[in-house]
Parts: structure tokens; C-alpha cells; sequence
């Protein structure tokens, strides 16, 4: 008799088992359910501190393309060859002492010199001669790249007129201390190296990036955070005490 009853209640036990699993796989199949239910939230990094406010991928913030693609190692073989080449650019004028003039002068006798000997040989071994391109700048490519340089000197002369006027306290510190580390650093190299450094951080500081984004901007927010809190410190002590017209406090 109680074997009788277990038997029973393990069979009301599966049923009910068998018809909850039977209403959730019609309710996940259903359309009509679906879009009954609520959308799910995109929370996909929209309040998380992003590294200079960016709201893009690093690909897209450096511009996309064929250059990004270099400096994110997304072709190995063509970044190789840009790196390799500023490299060995390095090597011959920082570590062989090789002047930039001579060089240039020693390349173009050398290219100069190729293409007279192979014009005049070309008669004597039956070769056609060489056909040099034609080469020109496109106006339109100059004229753009003039542009760009153009807006960027007029907006640097905005910003130390803005800053020239004494009217924003924080924006003068900030240039002043920019300027002061890029001096204590350009003590420490001449202007090869520290263009070679530069050029070198192009290649490795994207692609870091990139691979660890998340803990990065972490980082950063912690230390953006620690600033304000000194600044903030700094302006309550020191600055709120120098009187400057026109200053306005955020």
C-alpha cells in the first residue's frame, strides 16, 4: 500500500515536472510572448568612465582605416615595415652620428647616379630604358593639408589668447604644467630621441590600450577622482586667495 502511494506521488511529481518544462519552452518559443516582454537595457558601458570621454571604439577614435589598422597591429606585415623604418631612421641619425643633409644628398647622388648609368647602358645591352614616372603634389591634397595646419595654429592662438586675457586660472595651470613636464622631459633626450620615443608609444600605447580598455579607464577614473580631490584643496588654500577679474569659479 505504500509503495502504491510513492509510486503515485512521484508520478503527479514528473507530471507537474513534464507540464512546467512543456509551458516554458512554449512560452520561449512563442512570437506573441516575446514581444510582450520588456526590452532588455543596453548596459553596455554607458555610465563607465571612458579614458578622454570617448563613446567609441579605439579603431574609430583613431580615425579608422588603413592608419588605425597600423597602429593596432591589424596588419602585422605593414606596421612592421612603418615601424622598422622610423627605426632604422633612429639608428642611422641618433646612434651613427649621420646628418640629416648628408644623407639625403648621399641618397639622392646614389638614385641619381643608378638611373644615368642604367639610361646610357640600356643602349649597349639592348634593354629599353627606363620609364620614370611622372611626379607631382595634387594641389588638392596640399591645399588640405594646409587647411588642417592652418585651423590647428589658429586654434592653438585661441587658446593662449584665452589664457593671455588671466581670466581662466585652471586653464593656465593646466598649460603651464604641460609645458613644464615636456621641458623636464626634452632635458632628458635631445629632439631625435624624444620624436623617435613619441613616434615609438604610436605603435604599443593604442594596442595596450585597447587589449586592457576596462582596466585602464578604471585607473584613470580612480585617478581622475584623486586630482579633483587635491584641486580642489589647492583651490580652497591658494587659488580662491589670488584675486583675478573676471575669474569664474565652476
Amino acid at each position: 500500500m505504500a509503495s502504491a502511494d510513492t509510486d503515485s506521488f512521484v508520478d503527479k511529481i514528473e507530471e507537474k515536472f513534464h507540464d512546467h518544462n512543456t509551458d516554458s519552452e512554449s512560452y520561449s518559443d512563442s512570437d506573441d510572448d516575446h514581444n510582450l516582454r520588456p526590452p532588455l537595457k543596453n548596459t553596455s558601458n554607458s555610465n563607465v568612465y571612458r579614458l578622454f570621454g570617448r563613446d567609441q571604439p579605439v579603431h574609430k577614435v583613431l580615425g579608422g582605416g588603413k592608419p588605425a589598422d597600423i597602429l593596432l597591429w591589424r596588419n602585422k606585415r605593414t606596421t612592421g615595415i612603418v615601424l622598422g623604418a622610423g627605426t632604422a631612421f633612429w639608428f642611422f641619425f641618433e646612434l651613427m652620428d649621420y646628418h640629416l643633409i648628408t644623407f639625403v644628398c648621399h641618397l639622392l647622388i646614389l638614385t641619381l647616379a643608378a638611373l644615368f648609368l642604367w639610361s646610357n647602358a640600356s643602349v649597349f645591352i639592348h634593354k629599353s630604358p627606363l620609364q620614370i614616372p611622372h611626379v607631382a603634389i595634387p594641389e588638392e591634397c596640399l591645399l588640405q593639408t594646409v587647411s588642417a595646419l592652418r585651423t590647428e595654429i589658429n586654434r592653438a592662438f585661441v587658446l593662449l589668447r584665452e589664457i593671455g586675457t588671466g581670466r581662466d586660472l585652471r586653464k593656465f595651470l593646466r598649460v603651464v604644467a604641460g609645458l613644464w613636464v615636456i621641458s623636464v622631459v626634452g632635458s632628458w633626450f635631445n629632439f631625435l630621441t624624444l620624436f623617435y620615443l613619441f613616434y615609438l608609444s604610436l605603435f604599443t600605447l593604442p594596442l595596450v590600450y585597447e587589449k586592457y580598455e576596462d582596466q585602464v579607464d578604471a585607473f584613470a577614473e580612480k585617478a581622475m577622482i584623486e586630482i579633483k580631490k587635491q584641486y580642489a584643496v589647492l583651490d580652497a588654500k591658494v587659488l580662491s586667495q589670488i584675486p583675478i577679474a573676471g575669474l569664474k569659479k565652476d
